[in-house]
């Protein structure tokens, strides 16, 4: 091992050139998995909880910026090149309350895989909740929350978040803002 190479729990498989912050965080449960894709970044304060039998995977140059957290019990998938802004939240899980008189903590949770595609740009503070899938080189706006899937190429924002813009083709940039006249 290089000097000043951090050594990194169990259940963690790591790419060339790959940066995880001092700060950073990561409890993987026996049984779980994280794999850092080659030259992914993650930032300080980003939290990184995996439970049993389930998988993080961060794609090549992939970057989680600050105080990130992604909690997997089933699995989160950031692809390649995608960036999650500072604050970022995604979970697989949600709590069941079925019984109401049960406290929550005492209940089953339900967990769906989340995925980020390629290339996806992730605003400051949004969340991205259970079961949802982030097309490729989509945008999500600050503070949104994702509640469904976004098409690739697509750009949404709001609580919950939907559509601001049609969505565009790989490649192409996202035109200006039309001028308003006072």
């Amino acid at each position: 091992m290089r000097p000043g190479r951090r050594t990194l729990p169990a259940g963690v498989s790591r790419g060339r050139d790959v940066r995880v912050a001092r700060g950073a965080r990561m409890q993987i449960a026996p049984g779980g998995r994280l794999v850092l894709g080659d030259g992914c970044r993650v930032l300080t304060a980003t939290r990184i909880v995996v439970a049993p039998g389930a998988t993080v995977e961060l794609g090549a140059d992939a970057v989680l910026g600050e105080r990130c957290t992604l909690v997997a019990h089933a699995g989160v998938t950031v692809g390649a090149g995608a960036q999650l802004g500072d604050g970022v939240v995604i979970v697989d899980f949600d709590h069941v309350f079925e019984d109401v008189e049960r406290p929550i903590r005492e209940q089953r949770l339900e967990a769906t895989p989340v995925t980020v595609g390629d290339g996806a740009r992730i605003g400051l503070g949004a969340s991205i909740l259970r079961g949802v899938a982030v097309g490729a080189h989509a945008t999500v706006d600050p503070r949104a929350v994702v509640t469904r899937d976004v098409p690739a190429g697509a750009h949404v924002g709001g609580v919950p978040a939907k559509p601001v813009a049609p969505a565009r083709e790989e490649g192409e940039l996202e035109p200006p803002p039309p001028r308003t006249h006072p």
